[in-house]
């Protein structure tokens, strides 16, 4: 219990360098672009507008506000997936500084993981307009985005501490990464309704796929204006949890030898 009260002390004290940290990450990401943030809203509708084009004549009967559908699930995925390609490169990409002063090296890796929280939130924008437009239910369970994003956070954090510090010993990491998540992406009902997957399938997926827990909830607040269903939420918290506690125990083990690597 005192190493968790110290830990959280140490965090405590380096808010200012962790807030500057995600400054940097968003001002480089945006650097020369004309736009600037406005690309955090037109890009995930443009992504949108392509898939509808290529999905909607096979998938979108039978599902209610089809543009909504494959917007909330996009936003949320592509967060995880850009967040967690970030947060592995994040040791690696401060070597020379880590090299030089002490700071805590977790700090780099919660850094990525915040500056894609604030993209998303600018991607809700662009949700938002697609909901209006077609006419989605608001309700005040919208109130209750928050907890999902809550969710989604801590797990991609706790993936992102795990990746971290993969790659510092196991370089290629990088590509096997790539891969897995594309198969995730495929099988995580993003633009395709979860009824469509075989019996056996779907159930692995509800079971074991974590992202299809956090999407599924959010989509009943946006989607169909409903309450979040009691059983998702509980296992969300749970895993999103235990994602964390493992990427923290891994990280802290190996902090120690990354200057032998980097």
């Amino acid at each position: 219990m005192n190493k968790l009260k110290l830990r959280l002390m140490g965090f405590w004290a380096y808010k200012d360098l962790l807030r500057e940290l995600v400054i940097r990450d968003l001002k480089l990401k945006y650097r020369r672009s004309f736009l600037g943030y406005i690309w955090s809203v037109l890009n995930p509708l443009l992504t949108m507008v392509v898939l509808i084009i290529v999905f909607s004549s096979m998938f979108e009967q039978g599902i209610p506000n089809y543009p909504v559908y494959l917007l909330s699930g996009q936003i949320l995925y592509n967060y995880m997936k850009q967040s967690t390609d970030f947060a592995m490169s994040s040791i690696l990409m401060n070597a020379s500084l880590i090299k030089k002063i002490y700071v805590p090296k977790y700090i780099f890796t919660v850094a990525k993981v915040s500056s894609g929280l604030i993209d998303l939130v600018f991607s809700l924008a662009a949700l938002f307009v697609v909901m209006v437009f077609t006419g989605a239910p608001v309700t005040g369970y919208l109130l209750l985005v928050p907890f999902v994003l809550l969710q989604l956070y801590v797990f991609t954090l706790g993936l992102g501490l795990f990746l971290a510090q993969m790659n510092v010993f196991f370089r290629d990491i990088n590509y096997i990464y790539s891969v897995l998540t594309m198969a995730w992406m495929y099988l995580t009902p993003i633009f395709y309704p979860f009824e469509l997957l075989d019996p056996t399938l779907g159930w692995l997926i509800m079971h074991f796929n974590p992202m299809y827990l956090y999407i599924h909830q959010f989509r009943s607040i946006v989607v169909y204006g409903a309450m979040i269903d009691a059983t998702f939420a509980f296992r969300g918290c749970v895993i999103s949890i235990v994602m964390l506690l493992v990427g923290m125990a891994t990280f802290i083990r190996k902090q120690d030898e990354f200057i032998l690597y980097i």
